[in-house]
């Protein structure tokens, strides 16, 4: 059996990485999927979702997403086995935000580390003392503490100077969780692509605070093992994990990220995609381990 090529939706502002795995989708026989920044609010069949393949067919029709439209990225169909009514696989690459709206409709899942996988790590993968509770404990802070999300940005990853800084109740739900950690600087800063149970990519992205990417060494791979042997288990098997060496020599886990929202830096574009379309992809392909894991 022939399977139509698999699709990537991609949001309506795209990063330097978005760009990349775009092309890097298009070369492989993918066919893209972008929103224009009206076709959100608008819903997922209106003008704003261009390049959905001809045929296709919204999930209010079929049970699977789809728009008559134009079709983009012609070429030799890349399928892991077709899904739906059309055959069609769709996946995403995007930030939160967007993706909680679109993912759903397009019957995708979304895969990401658990709230408190960070804080549950063994002290020598993160030298720190790292706990999730929830903001409202964390106002309680009358210490300095490196403070952030678990899976995404709605608290500013920052070095908060007592949780009087923290944003307050009128802007935040007292009970929304967050991972509290020892500020810890990292002398040079690695992303790696985890797939299946192991380091599929790699290239750093920051030096001294500041972005540098370059290609990972021997011993950012050997740490990215020990990572995953020590807690890959409590993983999704789609994920990216940034791990960071201080001055001192030490290797340490910096934070788990979904694979869908994370750029490729320096990594290989290909392997990094691979990556991402497992980390999200239809529902209904979701291997029993990562059913765990869904957003």
């Amino acid at each position: 059996m022939t399977c139509p090529p698999r699709i990537l939706v991609l949001p309506p502002r795209l990063t330097a990485s978005a760009r990349t795995l775009r092309a890097t989708a298009l070369r492989r026989g993918l066919r893209i999927v972008e929103a224009t920044a009206s076709a959100v609010p608008e819903g997922l069949g209106s003008p704003g979702w261009a390049g959905w393949p001809e045929g296709a067919k919204w999930p209010e029709e079929a049970g699977q997403a789809g728009s008559p439209g134009d079709a983009r990225g012609a070429g030799s169909a890349e399928s892991t086995g077709c899904t739906g009514s059309d055959g069609h696989a769709v996946h995403l690459h995007a930030g939160p935000s967007f993706a909680d709206v679109v993912a759903p409709a397009l019957g995708i899942a979304l895969l990401e580390a658990p709230a408190d996988w960070l804080a549950r790590l063994p002290r020598a993968l993160t030298q720190r003392d790292i706990r999730a509770m929830t903001i409202g404990e964390a106002y309680r802070l009358r210490r300095p503490a490196f403070v952030k999300s678990p899976n995404d940005k709605s608290i500013p990853a920052l070095v908060y100077a007592d949780g009087s800084r923290l944003p307050g109740p009128d802007a935040v739900d007292p009970a929304t969780v967050v991972l509290v950690s020892d500020v810890m600087t990292f002398a040079v800063e690695y992303r790696l692509h985890l797939l299946d149970g192991a380091v599929h990519a790699a290239g750093q992205y920051a030096e001294a605070g500041r972005l540098r990417l370059g290609p990972p060494d021997g011993d950012t791979l050997a740490f990215g093992r020990d990572v995953l042997a020590a807690a890959g288990k409590t993983l999704p098997s789609a994920i990216v994990v940034d791990v960071g060496r201080d001055d001192e020599g030490r290797w340490a886990v910096i934070e788990a990220n979904a694979a869908w929202a994370s750029g490729c830096y320096s990594a290989d574009p290909d392997r990094a995609l691979e990556t991402v379309l497992r980390a999200a992809g239809p529902a209904t392909a979701l291997s029993p381990h990562d059913r765990a894991f869904v957003r």
